[in-house]
């Protein structure tokens, strides 16, 4: 059974040895960039890391006890993949500078052919998707963002070449990636300006080298790691609970949250203009403490006003006031609820994921969409954490596609698809599920135009471990491939192993 992965970050390769350590032998990676790593291999800007603790943002059967830092940086995070493709022989299999266009379902033939830009086809009985919801920067929308003469870059696709120093910059933008170059860039620039939409809720991480002694524990003592990774995940489902229940727990978060703020925010105009306006957890909330004090820096100024529009000296504000400026850096996020778009996916009867999306992104448990056969999304719609680790819930959805594909491949299937009835179901529960919590107090990323909640899941990682599991037989439909034409054959009772 041929299988073809979209993406070779930290959801592709999860897939790929997951499907090879069960038997699945023909799988081929493309990823679009020159290298493997997915956002890691992009998110290049300074002080770029990953703000969920290294000893749990990491594969469970992979650990790597010798992180730096309590948050690794970026260059540990991709040096850490690299290795991950080189010890599970997944290297090889990845094909880069492919970027996939389109993906489109045969009912003759029951295959996907899968497209590149440069006009290569591919065949596969199954299509995994995992481009992620943060691999597309996000521009903002300003009148006449190209008439500014000077030099300008999205932090996703940061320009190393161009020297800061001595710089009037503009950043645009106070989301997670500029909460962490912004303390950086402070210190170089000249004049650094920063326009802030609206304040975001922290909490401190103080993310210093571990010392030598506690990084020798760390490797030497048996269960060290593992009872850190229990601690880890106890605190980051705490920090779910928070969310889910802003009225009780959520309170203690807030309090902690405006402590830790107010220690920090020392001047009064900065803090008034810094705080946050909407309920906490709502947004996500943001591990820093550099952001808050760079931001009081004599050389910085936090704008509130909002950009109207954009000059050939640097952004004016909704005030009148012109900031002129050398440089600007979108830090502005990523167009997370394109998810894969804008390839073109074409299921069974030429149906277009995208018309099939149009009130909004749903899948089975984020993973698989009706009249899509053999199509699995790694990190796809209500699959997003606010509080945990991306990586426990990838390891989880490839388990579960392996799963799927077994199952199609033990019953002599061509192809395995989920019941609608089974995947409307799970949608209208998950939606439920949002009722009452932080995430519904404000507009967010989280949500797509029509208001509707597409990135994140409403739970807890253990409920997404525990509902991923096991795959149900009664909610998929296996299709044999016929000589006259292919009909979704009735899901068995049994389970496939």
């Amino acid at each position: 059974m041929r299988v073809i992965i979209v993406g070779a970050g930290f959801g592709g390769m999860a897939a790929a040895i997951e499907l090879r350590r069960h038997g699945f032998d023909d799988v081929t990676l493309l990823e679009a960039a020159p290298d493997l790593g997915g956002t890691w291999h992009y998110n290049t800007y300074p002080g770029s890391a990953c703000d969920v603790p290294s000893h749990f943002y990491s594969y469970s059967y992979a650990q790597r006890r010798d992180w730096s830092r309590l948050c690794s940086p970026q260059p540990e995070i991709l040096d850490y993949l690299r290795g991950i493709a080189a010890d599970f022989d997944i290297q090889r299999r990845i094909v880069t500078g492919a970027k996939v266009t389109a993906c489109e379902w045969d009912d003759a033939a029951c295959q996907w052919t899968v497209r590149t830009e440069d006009g290569a086809e591919r065949t596969a009985a199954a299509v995994v998707l995992a481009t992620g919801q943060l691999n597309q920067p996000a521009m903002p929308r300003i009148d006449g963002l190209a008439e500014f003469t000077g030099h300008a870059f999205h932090s996703a696709r940061w320009d190393h070449d161009y020297d800061l120093r001595g710089k009037r910059v503009a950043v645009i933008g106070t989301g997670a990636s500029a909460v962490q170059f912004v303390p950086e860039i402070a210190t170089q620039a000249a004049q650094l300006t920063v326009f802030q939409r609206s304040g975001n809720w922290f909490l401190p991480r103080r993310n210093r080298a571990y010392p030598a002694v506690l990084k020798a524990v760390f490797q030497r003592v048996p269960g060290v790691q593992q009872a850190r990774r229990q601690f880890l995940f106890r605190y980051m489902e705490s920090v779910t609970a928070m969310i889910r229940h802003p009225l009780t727990v959520g309170r203690l978060g807030r309090l902690r949250a405006a402590a830790f703020m107010r220690w920090q925010l020392r001047d009064s105009e900065v803090r008034r203009k810094a705080w946050p306006d909407y309920t906490f957890g709502c947004k996500r909330v943001l591990f820093s403490s550099a952001f808050l004090p760079a931001l009081q820096r004599k050389n910085v100024e936090l704008v509130t006003e909002p950009v109207a529009r954009m000059t050939p000296d640097g952004p004016e504000t909704a005030d009148g006031r012109r900031h002129v400026v050398d440089c600007i850096i979108y830090g502005t996020g990523f167009k997370t609820n394109d998810f894969m778009f804008p390839m073109e996916i074409t299921g069974t009867g030429g149906r277009s994921l995208r018309e099939v999306w149009a009130a909004g992104a749903h899948a089975h448990l984020g993973i698989t969409v009706p009249g899509f056969p053999s199509m699995f999304i790694l990190y796809g719609p209500n699959t997003n954490t606010s509080g945990g680790s991306i990586i426990f819930y990838l390891e989880a959805q490839a388990g579960y596609l392996r799963q799927a594909l077994c199952r199609a491949k033990d019953s002599g299937a061509a192809a395995i698809d989920v019941r609608p009835e089974a995947e409307a179901a799970s949608d209208r529960e998950v939606q439920a599920r949002f009722a009452g919590t932080a995430w519904t107090q404000c507009d967010s990323w989280y949500r797509d135009g029509a208001g509707r909640i597409v990135a994140n899941w409403p739970g807890y990682m253990r409920e997404y471990a525990q509902r991923t599991r096991t795959l149900d037989p009664a909610e998929y439909q296996l299709i044999h491939r016929t000589a006259e034409t292919d009909q979704p054959e009735p899901a068995r009772a049994e389970q496939s192993t």
